[in-house]
């Protein structure tokens, strides 16, 4: 009988294995789900991503990339090769997402879906000491350049007809030490890689000799499409901004390498290090000798007063965080956009001038010749468009100055209490114009209304800007094509004492069940895109420290319209 037995159960055992479930076939191979995220770089991109000394990934993007698989719980797999390998690496699917990408209009149209930048890289042109020098790629001309392989350089380069000239590698690293050994005139590298493989491998007769000839955004980018795969590195991202994780990695990989004082932030934290825990040592300590002298009624509330103001002080934690690192990011390009812009505005007036002053003596020239080419456009044609093209640049460049003004504003820090008497119509043109890229990838129908007569409200611009940002963000993620429309309207409701601000879609709409939850923390129904549940609730909670309040109505369908009140400012103090 035990023999039957055992042999019964070696049967059984076999079917199970013969039977039991295992990946269906045909199912989908979703990344950091059901496989490794193949995260692909540069083997040779020092301090940012390369190969160490015993064959291991390593470097900034390398950490951020691991980091950013810790905190969204993906699994990470890392594959590094030569540039232009890992880009087609990109496009063939071999590789889900590149650790470290330039970003360039010419990629972002074409093959590539960027995330938000996670570091700025600024492109400087190397000579060997002694040899004649250049300011610019314009000098270039005519001369042999050696750069990346499929890298940034080459791409703007090849494009300004330099193709022939130039001297292809794979690596920055082999670009450098081909200068030095003597052959090409000039390299083209990032800055920071190339100070760093210069004093790794003692290159002492090559030098930068021009520095920042273009700045750029570098960070992680994905196949065009991927965007759920790109939602959850940018969200992951975004948490390390918060928690400081990011801000110690780029101290560890790239501030050793520039010179910048210690961050305000970092000074915060390492002060609240110190004073948190004395401060939560004394509490404690009022705490235990005033439970000995009350009743358990009293306790109890006064633990239920500790826990509101702990709430209280997460959500202001999460938008100040949130505030700082967003101005850590503006602060870090706005002057290389500010510089070259002002020169922009300054030098067109002269130009504009230059043109009047030259538009009298072309004209006797056409009068007395005929036509004739300027530009390589006829002159019939360029007197007409010269002017006009000036006007387009100079209103290019205003443009460019108040976008990067309004951004300052958004992310600046709050001190104190911030009420002060404001215009709900201002806050929502800033608003529009800081999101005007993502409203017009998202619908071809966007229209606003604004009452001309508003009353003043209290409030704190900055922090009404967020709340409006929400709303237009939210409407457009809603939309399931660029025909569906977003309106936006600002009207004053005299018999209420009221100011109504609503943002309207014709997106998919609320189920039901989930109204009346909107609003409530880290609730969502986008968590698979990339959404956190934050959003909403800490919108509500600005509108209630200032008297105002947020409502939605919706139906399946039939889009949704956002209502956010303000109470008018009847006197000072009281809103």
């Amino acid at each position: 009988m035990r023999h039957l037995a055992a042999i019964a159960l070696t049967l059984c055992c076999v079917v199970l294995m013969f039977v039991s479930p295992g990946p269906a076939a045909g199912a989908e191979v979703v990344p950091g789900v059901t496989r490794p995220v193949v995260v692909g770089g540069d083997r040779d991109y020092p301090p940012y991503e390369f190969l160490n000394n015993e064959g291991l990934p390593t470097g900034f993007s390398v950490d951020l990339s691991r980091a950013i698989g810790e905190a969204m719980g993906m699994r990470i797999e890392f594959r590094l090769g030569s540039w232009a390998e890992m880009r087609q690496a990109l496009l063939d699917g071999e590789v889900d997402i590149l650790e470290g990408m330039s970003f360039s209009e010419v990629r972002a149209a074409g093959e590539v879906d960027f995330a938000p930048p996670s570091a700025v890289v600024n492109h400087a042109i190397f000579a060997r000491k002694g040899d004649p020098v250049v300011r610019d790629l314009d000098n270039l001309a005519g001369r042999k350049v050696i750069v990346h392989r499929r890298g940034y350089m080459h791409d703007l380069l090849a494009g300004k007809g330099y193709e022939k000239d130039l001297i292809l590698v794979d690596t920055p690293a082999d670009a450098l030490r081909l200068l030095a050994s003597g052959l090409g005139d000039f390299a083209v590298v990032a800055m920071l890689p190339g100070n760093y493989i210069i004093k790794d491998n003692k290159l002492g007769n090559i030098e930068a000799v021009a520095r920042s000839v273009a700045t750029l955004r570098y960070g992680f980018a994905v196949k065009k499409g991927n965007e759920a795969l790109l939602a959850r590195f940018s969200e992951g991202l975004a948490i390390l901004r918060r928690t400081g994780q990011y801000e110690a990695l780029y101290n560890k990989w790239l501030g050793v390498l520039e010179d910048r004082p210690l961050p305000w932030p970092t000074v915060a934290r390492y002060a609240a290090a110190v004073a948190l825990p004395l401060l939560a040592l004394l509490g404690g300590t009022v705490l235990w000798s005033r439970s000995l002298r009350r009743q358990v009624a009293q306790r109890t509330a006064s633990l239920s007063r500790a826990l509101d103001e702990l709430s209280r002080n997460q959500r202001q934690l999460v938008q100040a965080d949130k505030m700082a690192a967003l101005g850590i990011l503006v602060s870090g390009v706005a002057h290389e956009i500010n510089n070259p812009n002002g020169l922009i505005l300054l030098n067109i007036p002269i130009l504009r001038k230059a043109q009047a002053d030259c538009g009298r003596i072309l004209e006797r020239r056409f009068a007395e010749e005929g036509d004739f080419l300027l530009g390589g456009i006829p002159y019939s044609r360029m007197r007409s468009e010269l002017p006009r093209l000036l006007e387009e640049m100079q209103e290019g460049a205003l443009r460019i100055k108040r976008i990067v003004n309004d951004l300052k504003d958004f992310a600046r820090r709050e001190e104190g209490s911030g009420r002060s008497l404001i215009d709900v119509a201002d806050a929502s043109r800033k608003a529009v114009r800081l999101l005007d890229a993502a409203i017009r990838k998202a619908t071809d129908h966007f229209s606003v209304d604004y009452d001309p007569d508003l009353p003043l409200v209290w409030g704190h611009s900055q922090r009404i800007e967020q709340v409006i940002v929400n709303l237009v963000l939210n409407a457009c993620q809603a939309l399931p094509d660029r025909s569906k429309a977003i309106a936006v309207t600002v009207g004053h409701d005299e018999a209420a004492g009221q100011v109504v601000l609503t943002v309207r879609d014709e997106g998919g709409g609320i189920a039901p069940e989930h109204l009346p939850h909107v609003t409530d923390p880290f609730f969502t129904t986008k968590r698979e895109t990339g959404g956190t549940g934050l959003g909403l609730s800490v919108s509500a909670g600005i509108l209630k420290e200032y008297g105002g309040s947020l409502s939605f109505t919706s139906a399946p369908g039939q889009g949704t319209t956002a209502v956010v009140v303000f109470p008018v400012a009847r006197e000072e103090g009281n809103p």
